[in-house]
């Protein structure tokens, strides 16, 4: 006896008794065949659409994925990673070191030795052995190790990285690979279905989906990035996000999470970007920008509203470079550029992007908003070099080093990429300044409530204290800007 049949004799009763319903409310029905007729077929509701199916999409384009894992070489009795961050937090509150916690002395005839780094993805661009991953994944690596879908292991060699994009080249000593289709990230909508294939935790091979929550998401880095819900772990950094048809449309680079974990928000680098930029790395092994010298902020309503401007728009010049492209041509602090390259800044992170991807030493037109009426200029495109910093101490006053400060000059790279009119650098922290959370990196504002711009005005602002007495200074740590007080005779 079929399986099925208890089951349909079980609910002979109830049919029985729909079917009387059914009879009941067809007695209440109008019995006038036009009155009839005019009732909504029940057949002309929207289909249901079904769930996408990964499974083919997977064995597509699964074998163009890889994983990386890197390696560094670390002296014996090196603090591992986890021992490296607790001790620098420690460090960088000036609180005791806790038992145990001091690495161990290094142990006697004994080279560097080599540990895990890192783990991450990446996907084929080219039959002959091109992969593209995150900059992230590879960086300070001593060892790169690519291992394929049929477990075969290579080490790669970097062909490029740019921190600015996180986008990186490798290549493998291998050929007749299957490379990734791109896909083209103007057709990409909010909503679509998307799949990811990464290696998160080491996993290697994992495929999740969901859909594309949101374009152009701004994210404080030189991209837009695309949004999803798709689940991106560590591990995944570098790997595709795919398309229906198949097509990388992003490289999957970041989660938000105040866990680690995946908290359903994950970001991906566009993938025309990405090619843009691996094109320059695989040509020359390094990426070339453009630059105009200008520091911008965005534009509010409120701004907008009192110059004149018709919709909060453009980026707002906060100071020109001397001897800059944006000098000679006449840009002016106050300004609101709403043009460039015949090309709309509707917002203030428009326009690195768009000076950036111009050539440099291509003439270029863009057009500002000055007291009330549009002006036309052209200037010329720099290159925008790498910001090279000195290790060497700086001249620091003596009031200064009794803090325990070494300082350098902000540069104008710096001023622009973190929006910051002035400042200066901490190269090492000691002593009092240690004590108080100082470390390097750090970027001081202000010295008892006075702004400073460079260390003449550092050095300005001791001097007018009392030696001696506790000072407070305004000091800015990647994101964040907090006061910290400096006790120069405390222990």
């Amino acid at each position: 006896m079929p399986i099925c049949q208890p089951l349909a004799r079980r609910w002979k009763p109830g049919a029985l008794v729909l079917g009387a319903a059914i009879a009941s409310v067809a007695s209440l029905l109008p019995a006038d065949p036009a009155l009839a007729q005019s009732a909504p077929a029940a057949t002309s509701a929207a289909p249901l659409r079904g769930l996408p199916d990964f499974a083919d999409l997977a064995e597509q384009v699964g074998p163009s994925v890889v994983n990386i894992r890197t390696t560094e070489k670390v002296s014996p009795g090196q603090p591992n990673s986890q021992e490296e961050q607790m001790l620098e937090f420690f460090r960088r509150f000036g609180l005791p070191v806790p038992p145990g916690a001091s690495p161990r002395g290094p142990r006697q005839n004994r080279g560097p030795e080599e540990r895990p780094r890192g783990v991450g993805s990446g996907f084929v661009l080219s039959a002959d052995g091109t992969i593209m991953t995150n900059a992230h994944v590879v960086e300070g690596a001593e060892e790169v190790i690519v291992t394929l879908t049929d477990k075969r292991e290579f080490k790669a060699k970097v062909i490029g990285a740019d921190k600015r994009s996180d986008v990186a080249v490798v290549k493998i000593a291998a050929s007749g690979l299957q490379p990734v289709r791109i896909g083209d990230i103007g057709r990409l909508r909010v909503g679509e279905w998307v799949m990811a294939i990464g290696s998160p935790f080491g996993l290697e091979s994992t495929v999740t989906a969901g859909i594309v929550s949101a374009k152009q998401r701004e994210t404080g880095d030189y991209l837009p990035f695309i949004q999803t819900d798709v689940a991106i772990n560590p591990g995944n950094s570098g790997g595709p996000l795919i398309n229906l048809r198949g097509e990388v449309v992003g490289i999957n680079s970041q989660i938000y999470s105040r866990s680690g974990g995946f908290q359903g928000i994950s970001f991906a680098i566009p993938i025309d970007e990405a090619v843009r930029v691996s094109d320059q790395l695989r040509a020359s092994g390094k990426v070339t920008r453009g630059r105009i010298g200008v520091s911008i902020a965005g534009v509010d309503p409120d701004i907008a509203e009192s110059l004149g401007l018709k919709k909060a728009e453009g980026a707002l010049v906060r100071g020109v470079e001397d001897g800059s492209p944006a000098a000679k041509a006449g840009v002016e602090a106050g300004d609101i550029i709403v043009r460039f390259d015949g090309k709309a800044v509707e917002k203030s992170a428009d326009l690195p992007r768009l000076v950036g991807n111009t050539k440099p030493g291509a003439k270029v037109g863009l057009t500002v908003w000055r007291r009330g009426a549009y002006k036309d200029l052209r200037l010329t495109v720099a290159s925008l070099e790498e910001e090279k910093v000195a290790k060497a101490a700086a001249k620091s006053s003596g009031a200064a080093q009794a803090l325990g400060l070494t300082l350098r000059e902000l540069g104008a790279e710096e001023r622009a990429e973190l929006k910051l009119r002035g400042g200066v650098v901490v190269v090492e922290a000691g002593g009092a300044a240690a004590r108080a959370g100082l470390a390097e990196g750090d970027v001081i504002l202000a010295v008892a409530n006075r702004e400073i711009m460079g260390l003449k005005d550092f050095e300005a602002a001791l001097a007018s204290l009392d030696k001696g007495r506790a000072v407070n200074l305004l000091m800015r740590r990647g994101d964040w800007v907090q006061y910290v007080v400096i006790r120069p005779n405390s222990r």
